[in-house]
């Protein structure tokens, strides 16, 4: 094969979702996960049933090793990434630096959201009041933190990394001959 077309199947959408999985499974600072950003990449880059697929796998493969919630957070967990690969869908076609941390906010927000009021309304750690829901989601501000620092870190690298290497790898004229026939 040549080098060129080897260099395409390595620098795919499908290469960086599965960095993400592994990046998720070692440890790291609580909530600083590659996932949502994982995501929003698939919406923006991939096919919708790749998008759709490849991340709940990675979730799926990677809560074997890390550990299953209950139901009703896991539903909320995967929804809100299939939420945020819908955000990328939205981004497709419209990539740019500024867009990307736009979105990454938001799907971090999203997530934020999401995820706590599950918590809130499926776990017994807080009264169901709205004393309740705002204890919850003031106790989460740290994961929060760490998940908007986590979104913006992984979103750079997938994002910066995808297109820093597709346009410096396919594009770049300069280029050994062998590497652009």
């Amino acid at each position: 094969m040549e080098t060129k077309h080897l260099l395409k199947k390595l620098v795919t959408p499908v290469t960086f979702i599965l960095i993400g999985a592994v990046a998720r499974v070692i440890p790291h600072v609580p909530n600083f996960a590659p996932i949502g950003a994982m995501a929003l990449f698939g919406g923006a880059y991939m096919s919708k049933k790749q998008a759709l697929t490849l991340p709940i796998l990675a979730m799926v493969l990677s809560d074997f090793v890390i550990g299953f919630d209950s139901l009703p957070m896991r539903l909320a967990v995967y929804g809100s990434f299939l939420l945020i690969v819908i955000m990328g869908m939205f981004l497709k076609n419209r990539v740019s630096a500024k867009n990307t941390v736009l979105f990454s906010l938001g799907s971090s927000v999203l997530f934020f959201v999401i995820t706590n009021f599950t918590v809130w309304a499926f776990g017994g750690l807080y009264p169901h009041s709205l004393t309740g829901l705002t204890e919850c989601y003031f106790l989460a501000i740290p994961f929060f933190r760490n998940t908007l620092l986590g979104d913006l870190f992984y979103s750079g690298a997938f994002f910066g990394g995808y297109e820093l290497i597709s346009n410096k790898v396919f594009r770049n004229s300069s280029l050994p001959s062998n590497l652009v026939s």
